[in-house]
C-alpha cells in the first residue's frame, strides 16, 4: 500500500503528457476552446459542490465561450 501514491502519481504524470501530445496538431481555435471546456468544467464543479450537471454545463459553456474568441 505505501507504493499507491509513487503508482498513482506515475500514472497521471504518464497521462497528462500523453494527452498534450495529441494538442501538436490542433489550429488556434481548437485549442481555445478545448482550454475553455477545461476550465468550464473546474469552475462549474466548483461553483456546484462537484455536480455532474454542474461539471458538463460548465465544460460545455467554457467550450462555447473559447470557441469564440479571436473567431
Amino acid at each position: 500500500m505505501k507504493y499507491l501514491p509513487t503508482i498513482s502519481t506515475s500514472a497521471l504524470l504518464t497521462i497528462t503528457i500523453i494527452s498534450l501530445s495529441a494538442c501538436a496538431g490542433m489550429t488556434t481555435q481548437q485549442k481555445n476552446t478545448s482550454i475553455g471546456a477545461g476550465a468550464g468544467a473546474v469552475a462549474g464543479a466548483v461553483l456546484t459542490g462537484g455536480s455532474g450537471v454542474g461539471t458538463v454545463g460548465g465544460a460545455v459553456v467554457g467550450g462555447v465561450i473559447g470557441n469564440e474568441i479571436k473567431k
